[in-house]
């Protein structure tokens, strides 16, 4: 295969995302009984071994797979890691049929065709295109699991592969995101007293002493706004997802649980960002006896942010003036992407891909032109990078 025929290799790549959108990947941790990734990985892992890839499945979560292709280097030169991963959402609510790939007005539709296997082609043809021909360092290809949920698929690749580089082929509007958001989840639960609603000498209200809690967070939520925020990200965020409290309409409720998600920039981590809410709920407690209180912090995701002169940056933003004809706009991103934990192994990285919309949403589409110059544009990032 080779990029000399642009009409060749716009037919390969479609042909490929064609394929790929046509089967079900998507992940049972977001729809119970949905099939997750292993026909994907069957296919995805055929099509490579013939293009004369090393294929390594990673299952440590049976039915789950995620897969590495590698295509060796004649060695000396550096290592490239292309990561994309191989699961959608639900197919439920789609308008028409998810797994139909129709091309219309210059865009492809169907499920995952934006978010992401728009990116797996992509890449899959770039890295197929470049391993014909002779290169010094390793072409890498890690298409993983669950990265709609838990990302697990990029954590078991980490554990036993690494690379000097990383492109994350997520949409980005041929874009080079360079930095992203972080995010904390925390459960706040206030204790009340339950008793009979007749009996307000006995009963604790524990959803009106929650009340107090609201009122000091939107109080930091607007502080977070306001205050001094990262030049690309501006500043961090947060908000209550989920509250639930109370048995019925006669009892006093004994407790009151807030489910609360913080959005972090550089600069902003899990600790700080606990300390938050403990000055809150400190406060309310020491002006209130009566305010009990549980705070639990739950899951995190890092901020991710690497620098323009990392090699992988310059070579892309390269590739992409030569193949667009105009330097490549920067941009940061508010959610959480697998950038993130590549950068805390120490890999730099950028998250690069193509222009459409409808992620998550009952209609879903990515453009052919934006996929042509991503499949060209990480083409030449490659042959650069490993050369």
């Amino acid at each position: 295969m080779t990029l000399a025929n642009d009409d060749s290799t716009m037919e390969s790549v479609v042909a490929l995302l064609s394929d790929l959108i046509a089967i079900d990947s998507s992940n049972p941790d977001l729809v119970p009984g949905a099939p997750g990734e292993t026909e994907i990985a069957d296919y995805v892992s055929h099509w490579l071994d013939r293009r004369g890839f090393d294929i390594h499945r990673l299952e440590t979560r049976p039915g789950r797979p995620s897969i590495v292709a590698t295509a060796r280097g004649t060695a000396g030169g550096r290592s490239l890691m292309l990561n994309g991963h191989l699961d959608t959402v639900t197919l439920k609510g789609y308008e028409g049929d998810p797994l139909l790939p129709v091309i219309k007005d210059g865009n492809i539709y169907g499920r995952g065709a934006f978010d992401m296997k728009s990116g797996l082609a992509a890449m899959m043809v770039s890295a197929a295109a470049v391993a014909e021909d002779s290169h010094r360092g390793d072409i890498i290809l890690a298409l993983v699991a669950d990265e709609e949920y838990a990302s697990a698929g990029t954590e078991e690749v980490l554990r036993q592969f690494s690379a000097d580089a990383a492109i994350v082929s997520e949409p980005s509007y041929l874009e080079i995101t360079i930095a992203h958001k972080g995010f904390v989840w925390f459960e706040v639960t206030i204790e009340g007293k339950a008793a009979h609603g007749s009996r307000a000498d006995l009963g604790i209200d524990a959803i009106a002493k929650t009340g107090r809690f609201l009122v000091g967070l939107e109080r930091l939520s607007k502080q977070l706004a306001t205050g001094h925020g990262h030049p690309m990200l501006g500043s961090g965020s947060i908000h209550a997802s989920l509250i639930s409290g109370g048995e019925e309409l006669s009892s006093y409720p004994a407790r009151c649980t807030i489910s609360l998600e913080r959005r972090t920039v550089p600069g902003e981590t899990p600790e700080t960002t606990e300390a938050e809410l403990r000055t809150i709920l400190a406060e309310i407690a020491e002006e209130d006896p009566d305010f009990r209180y549980e705070l639990r912090r739950m899951q995190s995701g890092s901020t991710f942010e690497t620098q323009l002169d990392q090699p992988i940056v310059q070579a892309t933003l390269n590739a992409a003036e030569r193949i667009l004809g105009r330097s490549a706009t920067l941009r940061g991103e508010p959610f959480w992407t697998d950038c993130a934990l590549l950068d805390e192994r120490g890999i730099p990285c950028l998250l690069f891909g193509v222009d459409g919309g409808g992620a998550h949403a009952p209609t879903e589409w990515a453009s052919l032109d934006s996929l042509r110059d991503v499949t060209r544009i990480l083409t030449e990032t490659i042959r650069d990078f490993c050369a």
